[in-house]
């Protein structure tokens, strides 16, 4: 039986689900963290560093929630402060200037709301990121584990290649903040994550990520290596390619153009 969207937002928050360190443990080899953004510190919701893909240099960047109470606490949840995209966005240009490939792993609800964070340039830190990414001529695959949550999911996710787990999500609101908006009712946050389309399907149907991975073996030795293989494979095809960010480029401005399928649903709807 399929599940419905707001089942898959409940499946892609689980506290058991693997978290971005779990990834970088089960893909990579000799990761070494590099830590803080040379302006203000060091938001440990933003792990990032240098690591070997099999026998490829990369530069791997994590959005990491925790798994227990004490971890989420620790970690913000996995909502990133402006210093979490400044050192994102550091390790980036690192990667560039060295010729190491990208890869970031994407799980949040959104990027941290606190006033402090306003103060520091949260929205700025964002855009910044937007920005740098579209313009990098280094290789970048993003692969969205769990959340991805409004801008502070895209942040990270300007990507060459978006990748969603199945049962991860992609929108731009949670589905109680968009039924707190719509109907001034969150409980109606079921119906909100069938209309935002934010199940890896739809993303997919829509050409906002290029792949959906099954997750039927999720944690287990088997997935990580399949999915190293998976981005080893990807990396070395990228690395032949020339001009990348027009490519990127192209790619974003493709966005939104449904598949025939999708437009013929989209117009039964209208008519009934």
């Amino acid at each position: 039986m399929s599940k419905t969207a707001y089942e898959k937002v409940k499946i892609a928050r689980g506290n058991k689900r693997p978290t971005g360190l779990d990834y970088i443990r089960g893909i990579f080899k000799g990761f070494f963290e590099l830590h803080g953004d040379r302006r203000f510190g060091d938001d440990p919701a933003i792990v990032g560093g240098i690591a070997l893909l099999n026998d490829i240099p990369v530069t791997v960047i994590a959005i990491e929630k925790g798994h227990t109470m004490r971890e989420r606490t620790a970690r913000s949840f996995g909502a990133p402060s402006p210093d979490g995209y400044r050192k994102a966005l550091r390790l980036m240009y690192q990667a560039e200037k060295f010729k190491r490939p990208v890869i970031c792993f994407v799980d949040t609800s959104g990027a941290y709301c606190g006033i402090d964070a306003e103060e520091r340039g949260q929205g700025q830190a964002i855009a910044e990121n937007l920005t740098a990414m579209m313009t990098l001529n280094v290789p970048v695959i993003s692969v969205l584990i769990g959340e991805g949550g409004s801008g502070g999911a895209l942040a990270l996710s300007v990507a060459d290649r978006v990748w969603m787990l199945e049962n991860a999500v992609y929108s731009v609101i949670s589905p109680e903040g968009c039924a707190s908006i719509l109907w001034k009712d969150s409980s109606k946050a079921a119906d909100a994550a069938a209309y935002l389309k934010l199940t890896a399907q739809d993303a997919l149907s829509y050409g906002v990520v290029e792949e959906v991975l099954p997750e039927a073996d999720i944690g287990q030795k088997s997935f990580y290596e399949n999915l190293r293989e998976k981005l080893y494979g990807e990396i070395q095809g990228l690395l032949t390619e020339d001009n990348l960010p027009q490519k990127r480029y192209e790619r974003f401005r493709a966005f939104g153009k449904p598949t025939s399928e999708n437009r013929e649903a989209e117009d039964t709807r209208s008519d009934t």
